[in-house]
């Protein structure tokens, strides 16, 4: 199905799963709803999210995908964080991905 705020197609279950993402960068990273889910849009616009690419997806929990969203892979290939306060240490260490260009379709929301 197809919400207003995601651009590909998701069932109930991955939908709600998108929507912890949302939560998560939106509570852990201080960011709007609305560039929450342009940072979402950005990634998986393209993707067929069902059958074993939902199973590959939803094996790790919504903190996984929404920390990759937010920070930006280091040139040295370290193991980006995955919200797990014991293993990933002091975040402020991380550069944070720029969000996308407002003038993208990724934009579905409104900032509040």
């Amino acid at each position: 199905m197809r919400t207003e705020e995601f651009l590909t197609r998701l069932d109930g279950e991955v939908l709600d799963y998108f929507r912890e993402m949302l939560d998560v960068l939106v509570e852990h990273f201080g960011i709007s709803r609305a560039e929450a889910v342009a940072r979402i849009n950005e990634r998986y616009a393209d993707e067929d999210i069902s059958g074993m690419n939902q199973d590959l997806m939803c094996h790790e929990f919504p903190e996984f995908w929404a920390y990759h969203l937010y920070f930006k892979a280091t040139l040295d290939a370290q193991p980006l964080p995955s919200g797990d306060p014991d293993v990933d240490g002091d975040l402020s260490e991380w550069e944070v991905r720029p969000p996308p260009p407002r003038e993208s379709p990724f934009w579905t929301l409104k900032d509040e």
